[in-house]
């Protein structure tokens, strides 16, 4: 038989090509299934941040920033520790981007804040001199969807198996019973925010878009995988 394929070339090549593509795949598989496991420490977005994460889809944020820093020192030096496959594993759908008009925001919760974040969605110039970012205005009254993001949150429990507690289920009565962590969480980052309609407004139990933004925001970055700190 080898004889055989030795006299005939494209076939030798062939069979060549599967050995190796073979090899290949026993190499790399198992790397790849390991490497795309979440990091050490990494949680689910909260429904808050869900709803922010929605919104920043939303108003095409992913237009103008990306969501992957790549292993060069250009890029580690300015945004930091390059991307792991495995902080994406509880994103769907990823928000990698592919063009920077503005900077890449995959860690942006560690060195923004919050009150840094509502100047710039009031009014961007105000603390990037020259940024030709428009002003999102409208997220400091619009209302943040909240209750779709709950929904988003029990379907990918139930779905993908994302570990979130017992206390995220379908259902209305669970859906009410839930709400208030979610006042309780957009009041932390009321707390660090000037504007009085939106403090107000996260007192009387709604969720303007700007705190929802603000939430997922903050979240990008290692408190999101503390454990690896």
């Amino acid at each position: 038989m080898f004889h055989w394929l030795e006299k005939n070339p494209f076939f030798f090549a062939v069979g060549v090509f599967l050995v190796i593509a073979f090899a290949g795949l026993i190499e790399i598989l198992p790397n790849f299934a390991e490497a795309s496991r979440p990091v050490s420490g990494l949680r689910p977005y909260t429904v808050l941040e869900l709803a922010g994460k929605n919104i920043y889809m939303k108003d095409q944020c992913i237009a103008c920033h990306s969501q992957l820093i790549r292993p060069f020192k250009a890029e580690t030096d300015r945004y930091g520790q390059y991307s792991l496959s495995g902080e994406y594993a509880y994103d769907r759908p990823f928000l990698w981007g592919s063009k920077r008009t503005g900077p890449d925001l995959h860690r942006v919760g560690n060195y923004r804040t919050t009150d840094w974040h509502e100047n710039h969605m009031w009014e961007p110039t105000s603390v990037v001199p020259g940024s030709i970012m428009p002003a999102y205005k409208h997220m400091f009254t619009n209302e943040a969807d909240i209750e779709t993001a709950y929904a988003e949150a029990v379907t990918v429990k139930d779905i993908f198996k994302t570990p979130y507690g017992d206390d995220i289920k379908p259902g209305k009565k669970a859906w009410e019973a839930y709400k208030p962590k979610i006042l309780a969480e957009a009041k932390k980052i009321t707390d660090n925010m000037k504007n009085k309609n939106v403090k107000d407004a996260v007192a009387a139990g709604k969720v303007p878009e700007v705190v929802a933004l603000i939430a997922y925001l903050n979240s990008l970055g290692t408190s999101r995988y503390a454990a690896k700190k």
